[in-house]
């Protein structure tokens, strides 16, 4: 091989690794692989622990983490929400971060009923919010929206549907869900808010 063959093999070399880094420093994530997101959040209306509608709008622009439990619960939900209360006391003072809880039992867990647990959990801030409304809008949103529930659970005669998962759900700024957890896995709680404080920063 000549001295030229190789100069220019070096050239070009170079030449390709300097318009890389240009690429890494000018689009912002270029190295970062783009999956498509799991599902997109559909409009939604539910009350929450105060009495208070709170519509998708009140969300939007936002990054929040969606979660389903009952007050009632004796099982997988206490568990799961002293998971959750770790990262509500992460991101407690970010006012861009967001917890939606929503019942699986509006008919016992009423506006006042949420905020009575949420008394009782230590929630002194409106980063968690616990919201309650009409069970099948609240379990179409927990299946078809966070996609934390499989959609083909729903049975005919939406009384006799229960809904019980430890599952959270990841949204971004642009109401995209981006991430499934483990709400029962420490691993997947510090998962969780390590992605969601990129999400921030995005």
């Amino acid at each position: 091989m000549s001295r030229k063959t190789i100069f220019y093999i070096i050239f070009f070399s170079l030449l390709v690794v300097a318009f890389y880094a240009v690429l890494i420093n000018v689009i912002p994530g270029f190295t970062k692989s783009k999956l498509p997101p799991i599902s997109h959040v559909q409009p939604f209306s539910f009350t929450n622990q105060d009495g208070k509608i709170v519509t998708q709008k009140d969300v939007a622009g936002r990054v929040y983490m969606a979660n389903y439990f009952f007050t009632t619960c004796k099982s997988i939900c206490p568990r799961m929400n002293n998971e959750v209360k770790k990262i509500y006391q992460h991101f407690k003072t970010e006012n861009d971060f967001l917890i939606l809880s929503h019942t699986s039992d509006p008919g016992t867990d009423s506006a006042a009923k949420l905020k009575q647990y949420a008394d009782s959990i230590g929630v002194t801030t409106p980063n968690w919010i616990f919201l309650t409304g009409r069970k099948d809008s609240l379990y179409r949103q927990a299946r078809l929206s966070y996609r934390i529930d499989d959609p083909n659970n729903n049975v005919k005669n939406i009384d006799d549907d229960f809904l019980h998962t430890q599952f959270l759900a990841l949204v971004n700024k642009k109401g995209e869900v981006v991430k499934i957890y483990d709400g029962l896995r420490q691993t997947e709680i510090n998962e969780l808010i390590k992605d969601a404080e990129k999400l921030l920063k995005e």
